[in-house]
């Protein structure tokens, strides 16, 4: 990350730009704001660091020009305590941070570093917007991260066989989505995929359904009926949520796939069968064969190959990914100009749990893409859960005496985790705090100023 630093006391610059070098930073210094935008045009820089008050431009107008000139850079503004004012009015013309005076290094350094994150977040983001972007599209999933890599190449080794295949993963992930492609590219994909959800259909009608039924079998029966166990033949059936399915429905789905035959309900013969299973569910079966609600012998008939499906929170930017792919689909069918989301909202999608994964993170962009009012998705159209989500937040007191710490370092420790949640984003941090933003500045100029006590004595 390159730094320029911009002071009129060459001396503090030069002292800064050292301190940057040693802790890792490329620094630049620069002795007044003219000067600052003659670098800016000769080389690229990431972020600014400049004093307020400069005989030629003052900071605020440099922070200005610094922002049309390149509207991503951070501009880190160092004030004293009096022009607070000053600082609060950079930060609204777009600065990203303040830095009380005497500049404590480890506070810039933590200020510069959540810059570059929002930086990278922000130039993914602008590259998922573009027109025909790469995106890794493997039939109809979208995933970049190495697990989505995985996943995608143990389905292309697996998808030639007629292996029964067991998906396993959590509720969202997406475990239809890999059955459908498994079936698109085996030698079945010119026949039928049949898919049954054992959780949603009646007991007393799933049998009917899977193996069909004889005329008269029943009551309404008026009409032999094939059920999907044969309509799949050539092709696949997946059966989601097989976990739910009823013991006794178990034991006659093994027999089937045993002999690879079946006999409607109120049928006198068999009648052969054709087609490859794929199973799916969210549930541990080996649990629930401990339990005795799934029958050991249909587990092992059903886990010949088992395929796990990665929650969205272990799959990283594929988040961006896939939201920069669901706008897109809303956007076009509702016939809104929603081209992308803006920083602030990716880094709060990108923190976000994802407790419901791709489910849920569709229908938080659906219900953003309906509330947009502009070109890009904010945090304001994101659902409330979203929006206000914090992260998790450690019990301030314990059960150990030697951890306990005064009220006002509790307080303090708060502050830091609510603004850490925030991407460091102050004005939000007071409204999450319920603070007025001058309230939040005293605390943590407060906070600064006993550090420095510290460090002194």
């Amino acid at each position: 990350m390159h730094v320029l630093v911009v002071d009129d006391d060459v001396v503090a610059a030069r002292s800064l730009v050292e301190l940057l070098e040693l802790v890792g930073f490329e620094a630049t210094a620069a002795k007044s704001g003219r000067e600052a935008l003659e670098c800016m045009a000769a080389q690229p820089l990431d972020a600014v660091v400049t004093d307020l008050d400069m005989p030629d431009i003052g900071g605020i107008e440099l922070c200005e020009r610094l922002l049309e000139q390149k509207p991503g850079i951070a501009v880190i503004v160092v004030t004293a305590f009096s022009s607070l004012e000053s600082a609060i009015a950079a930060i609204r013309v777009g600065a990203y941070d303040f830095i009380p005076k005497p500049v404590d290094i480890e506070t810039l350094t933590h200020a510069l570093t959540r810059a570059a994150k929002r930086n990278a977040l922000r130039e993914e983001v602008t590259r998922l917007s573009e027109p025909g972007s790469a995106m890794v599209d493997f039939e109809g999933m979208v995933g970049a991260s190495p697990p989505m890599q995985a996943l995608f190449r143990l389905i292309d080794r697996v998808a030639a066989s007629d292996a029964t295949v067991l998906v396993t993963g959590e509720t969202g992930t997406g475990k239809e989505h890999v059955a459908r492609a498994l079936h698109a590219r085996s030698r079945r994909r010119d026949a039928p995929l049949v898919a049954i959800n054992c959780a949603a259909v009646p007991e007393a009608l799933l049998e009917s359904e899977m193996f069909g039924h004889a005329r008269g079998a029943f009551t309404d029966a008026r009409a032999e009926r094939a059920g999907l166990l044969q309509r799949a033949s050539g092709g696949t059936l997946f059966f989601d949520e097989i976990g739910d399915m009823p013991l006794g429905l178990q034991a006659k789905l093994l027999r089937a796939l045993q002999e690879r035959s079946i006999r409607p309900v109120g049928a006198d013969r068999e009648t052969p069968i054709d087609v490859r299973i794929i199973a799916a569910t969210n549930n541990d079966l080996e649990i629930a064969v401990e339990r005795r609600s799934f029958r050991v012998d249909l587990f092992y008939r059903i886990n010949v190959i088992q395929i796990p499906v990665p929650p969205l929170r272990d799959r990283g930017n594929d988040i961006l990914l896939l939201a920069q792919h669901f706008v897109d689909a809303y956007a076009r069918s509702s016939l809104k100009p929603v081209t992308g989301l803006t920083s602030r909202t990716a880094e709060r999608l990108v923190s976000y749990p994802w407790p419901g994964n791709v489910r849920e993170l569709q229908n938080c962009i659906e219900h953003a893409v309906a509330l947009a009012a502009h070109d890009r998705i904010t945090l304001d159209d994101l659902p409330n859960r979203i929006r206000v989500h914090r992260g998790s937040t450690p019990p301030a007191v314990g059960s150990d005496p030697s951890a306990l710490a005064p009220l006002e370092e509790i307080e303090r420790r708060y502050v830091e985790q609510v603004l850490a949640a925030v991407g460091g984003h102050k004005a939000a941090a007071a409204r999450v705090l319920g603070l007025d933003r001058k309230t939040l500045y005293r605390k943590l100029e407060a906070y600064h100023q006993r550090d420095a006590a510290k460090f002194e004595h």
